[in-house]
């Protein structure tokens, strides 16, 4: 009788939790708001370093690809998860318009004219490593479809993917300290992505760059301040996003020893990063905000964590679950301080979050 108990108890949390998905209704959702700002150029914050008088131009001149959503990380992950929504829903009503969007932007002249700008000295950091590691994600989510527009969107891609996994082989060896922010400079999310960009492609000499690399940095961490946690205007949790990146470095025996040590009590749920979600006081100001991103990247942390052997998965998952409940109301108020990115965060979330 307990054992019936037990097997219906599993079922219920499975059903309930199995609703949080990237359902169709979503993604349509979703999708609407990147084909909104993917040409929409202004506002704009460029964050280029300007060389002289003739720099001084139109975004849409200079990276004619990525030009829309407030900033080009933004453009970028709103591309990643059109290619995700059509992959995953190719029969949604805005498939087309996605096809065409994609079209559009994703060419090589395009991309030709963005590695230019990539390539010129006063550049060659912009946007490391959180615009880099979502560019390769979007390159990994082109290379693991099998589709014709894939591919020719993967080529048109493949001149400024290959400069920016070098940009990666020739930063990381000079990075003496890792950083540790909740923002878009924090080492291990740029890592994460990378890496799984690197697996996915037998990229053998960045896959193995970043596994040491992540060894060098975070092997010996030990009681993560959780806390410290958020920071008033975190999109990531530092100790949850280098736990998720440690997952997918280290051997399973091994990384259940290092996290018992990196965040203790972990499998019994006693974090507060875990139990407690972040709060947003205003939703028009664009980096208050943030916290909404933070509760989607918490989620998809837990998940990547709950699913190494030895880790207590059904406390994760609920974490998990919590943190995007949280958030999800939350992804489109009318505002476009969070409409513009908020909505990658949730489709990489949810798409990660699936029962398996």
């Amino acid at each position: 009788m307990k054992t019936i108990l037990t097997v219906f108890l599993l079922l219920i949390h499975f059903f309930a939790f199995s609703q949080v998905s990237l359902s169709e209704e979503r993604a349509s959702h979703f999708a609407k708001l990147a084909l909104k700002c993917i040409h929409q150029e202004y506002p704009n914050k460029p964050g280029e370093v300007l060389g002289s008088d003739k720099d001084v131009k139109p975004v849409r001149e200079y990276r004619p690809a990525f030009y829309g959503c407030f900033d080009w990380h933004s453009a970028v992950h709103g591309h990643w998860m059109l290619v995700k929504i059509m992959k995953t829903y190719p029969d949604l009503p805005e498939a087309e318009k996605i096809k065409s969007a994609l079209d559009r932007n994703l060419t090589a002249a395009n991309i030709a004219v963005e590695l230019n700008f990539f390539l010129d000295s006063n550049n060659k950091t912009f946007e490391r490593t959180y615009g880099w590691a979502w560019f390769l994600k979007l390159a990994e989510e082109l290379h693991t479809w099998d589709h014709p527009k894939a591919r020719e969107w993967e080529t048109a891609l493949q001149p400024l993917t290959d400069l920016l996994c070098n940009y990666y082989l020739d930063f990381l060896p000079k990075l003496v300290y890792p950083v540790r922010v909740g923002e878009h400079s924090n080492t291990a999310f740029g890592l994460a992505f990378a890496l799984d960009y690197a697996r996915s492609t037998q990229n053998k000499a960045l896959e193995t760059m970043i596994v040491n690399r992540a060894r060098d940095f975070f092997l010996n961490d030990k009681n993560c301040p959780e806390s410290w946690e958020p920071s008033g205007y975190d999109f990531f949790s530092p100790c949850l996003t280098e736990a998720e990146l440690m997952a997918r470095v280290l051997p399973d025996a091994e990384f259940t020893q290092w996290i018992e040590a990196f965040l203790p009590g972990i499998n019994q749920g006693t974090p507060r990063i875990m139990s407690e979600t972040a709060r947003v006081s205003d939703r028009s100001d664009g980096k208050l905000v943030h916290l909404d991103g933070l509760n989607f990247s918490r989620a998809w942390a837990l998940k990547h964590i709950a699913e190494k052997p030895g880790m207590n998965r059904k406390i994760l998952l609920e974490a998990a679950e919590k943190h995007l409940n949280a958030a999800l109301p939350n992804v489109a108020d009318g505002d476009y301080a969070g409409e513009h990115w908020l909505a990658s965060f949730a489709v990489y979330a949810l798409s990660e979050i699936q029962i398996k």
